[in-house]
This record gives C-alpha cells, structure tokens and sequence, in this order.
C-alpha cells in the first residue's frame, strides 16, 4: 500500500466493496454474476466496474447495476476504494493491475493465466501485506466444490491407499478463426499455448489433489497453426509421494474433453467434464477387494457444489474477514505456473527439469519461451544474452 494511501476500513459489519477491473465475456459470465450472488446474500456490493473502451464499461455498469463506470484504474482505486479488485483482462495486464490494487489495500482475485512468467508473479507477491493482507489470489475454480472437496479428503487422509499414476488430460478444439484474433498464439499477449492458456485449471487441479511436484520432462509441438506456440504438448511428471503422472495439452482435439485420473492402491477416481464439474462428473472404481461400506463411503460425495467462480469467491471472502491468506494465492497459486513453466523449459531444452531450479537469471525466469531457437519471437534474447 502506497504510504500516502489510507487503509480501508476494517471488514467486520460490512458489505465487502469489490470493483470489476474488465468488463469482456468472463467479467460479464462469471465474476459479475458471483458478486451479485453473494450481494443478494449481504456480502458483498459491486461498487465500480473499469474498462479501457467507455462505451463497454458504461454499458457493463448499466445492464449489471453497477453505480460507477470508470476508463482508468488509479482513479477508481483513489475515489472508490475497493476492498476486492476482480482482474478479468489479458494476461499481459495482470501484473501491472494486481500490483496497482494491492498498493490501493485492495486484495486481488485474478484471472488465470495469473501473469506471463514467475518474474512477474514473484513481482505482485512483494506488493501483499506481511500478516493479514491484502492478498492476490489466482481464479482457479475448478479446485472448489463438494466433489473436488471430497476427493482431496479421501487422498490426504490415505482412504484410497498411495496414488500411484495419474493422467492428465486437456484436449480441446480450436480452429484457425480463433487464432485469427491478432492477439492470441503470440507469447506477449497470451502468455503461451494450451499449456498456459488452456490446461492449467487441470494441472492445478492435479497439484491441488496430489501435492507438489518434483520432477518433469516434456515435449511440445506446433502441428497446425500458424503461432509463435505451441498448440500441443505432453510430459512425464513425477510427484513427491512417488506418484506417476501423463499429462496432454491439445487446441486440436475435436471430441474435447478435461480429464483427470488417479489410480490408487484401492480404487481409481477419475474426473470427465468439460469447462466445470459437479458431483456426478466423478467416478471411483473399487479395487476387488474393497468392502461394500468402504465404497459407499468414497462414493458419498454429500450435497453437490458445482465448481465455479461463486463455489471459489465465496472462500475467499471469509479469508478477507478472517485475514487469512485464500488458496491459490503466495506460493500455493505459484505452483502450476512453476509447473508450466519448467514443461516449456523441459520442451525446449530436451532435458528434465526439477522443481525449484527456475529462478532470477534463467531465461525462462522472464520469457516462458526462454530464448528458445524456433520458439521465441523474432527479436527476443537468446538463453545466452539472457545469462550474460
């Protein structure tokens, strides 16, 4: 927080006073939506919207009753004040937004991907307050809900018996129109391929459920389109507990799926859904020898919470009035960009990488593309002017 900016009042007795900051298609499907929900229930209210086209964020304001419409972010944080800041614009703007929030005393929930590079994550975690906040926080929804809630459970707790392999699997569709958009396909605006734009809520979603990585090795490939990424990669990843794990990242898949699979020594859970899942989207199939109590239990997943933005936004408005850092934020919202980055060094380097070895001073610290010869755009520094 700047020193000349006062600190919001304290959250007790109040409504939590939250400003969208991007007022496209996710502002509008998700995060408004969340915010009005847990406005009707005396949580929160929506006090302004900010968005670089006037005419948009007026127009925002007007359908979703929203008092303030605002074309600069200083501004509104200055006049308004918000507690919560909502980010749901580029990825290339996430940092710069997050830190500007943070400075203003706001705690920040933000869009995945979460910045382009661990540089810029590390960047926004310096701006967090020491004890109780604010935090930044990443949207990764897919973590929130009873089913990913019990499943979580049943592997902490040893239910299942040791995970022993998993598979991990994004593969989705995306034709040549889509990357017609001039900013997508390009490592500056979109921050990466399926791997960063489209596979991470899995990938952190198998993180969340298995604990920390140690090691990977990957691949990556450029088959179809005509971009400075990749359109599909795979990897080996080796887990902490000793856990095995595939994982696929695909745009040129046309029977799209999201899949996660855990096979234990007792059972194998598995997750089939799309964009979002519920409690019937889980399946565990019993190993022979477990009894009929033991399966009903794994298989009582209690009422159904969908994941979703709501299921993830109302956790971490108890953690603002709490002063409690949420999940996915600090270090524990850093782990699937560390991941996705060491995929893409690993790809592009032919080696394996182990966790923890990315840091200040290896290109991949500050360019997901490293410098790589046939990956980097024109223009970008080489692996070894980066290091010099």
């Amino acid at each position: 927080m700047s020193p000349s900016t006062p600190p919001p009042p304290p959250l007790a007795g109040r409504r939590i006073r939250a400003a969208v900051i991007g007022t496209g298609a996710i502002g509008r499907g998700s995060h408004l939506p969340a915010l009005q929900q847990l406005a009707a229930e005396g949580e929160t209210e929506v006090v302004a919207a900010v968005d670089i086209d006037a005419k948009a964020v007026e127009t925002f304001c007007a359908e979703g009753g929203v008092p303030h419409a605002y074309t600069d972010l200083e501004r509104m944080l200055a006049e308004q004040r918000p507690d919560l800041v909502t980010i749901c614009t580029p990825p290339t703007l996430h940092r710069e937004q997050s830190v500007a929030a943070l400075r203003a005393g706001a705690w920040v929930w933000c869009e995945k991907p979460p910045v382009p590079t661990l540089a810029d994550y590390d960047a926004v975690q310096a701006q967090e307050g020491a004890e109780s906040g604010p935090y930044s926080s990443i949207v990764f929804q897919h973590r929130f809900g009873s089913g990913t809630r019990h499943v979580r459970r049943l592997l902490a707790e040893g239910a299942l018996g040791r995970p022993l392999v998993a598979h991990c699997q994004t593969t989705w569709y995306r034709d040549t129109a889509y990357y017609a958009v001039p900013w997508r396909g390009r490592w500056r605006t979109e921050g990466g391929g399926p791997a960063m734009g489209h596979g991470i809520h899995q990938m952190d979603l198998l993180l969340d459920l298995l604990g920390p990585w140690s090691e990977v090795r990957a691949m990556a490939g450029r088959l179809v389109h005509d971009v400075e990424t990749e359109d599909v990669s795979t990897a080996l990843l080796r887990f902490e507990n000793g856990t095995m794990a595939t994982v696929v990242n695909s745009v040129l898949s046309p029977d799209e799926v999201s899949r996660i699979r855990i096979d234990c020594e007792r059972a194998t859970v598995e997750l089939t859904h799309l964009y979002g899942h519920s409690n019937a989207d889980w399946r565990i199939t019993p190993a022979p020898d477990a009894t009929g109590d033991e399966v009903a239990a794994w298989r009582d997943f209690g009422p159904d919470v969908p994941s979703s933005h709501l299921a993830q936004l109302r956790e971490l408005v108890a953690c603002m009035r709490a002063g409690q850092r949420p999940r996915s934020s600090g270090a524990d919202g850093r782990t699937s960009l560390e991941l996705i980055t060491s995929l893409y060094k690993s790809a592009f380097t032919d080696t394996t990488v182990v966790r923890g070895e990315i840091g200040p001073g290896d290109p991949y610290y500050t360019a997901l593309h490293g410098g790589a010869a046939g990956w980097a755009p024109a223009g970008a520094a080489t692996p070894a002017e980066v290091s010099a």
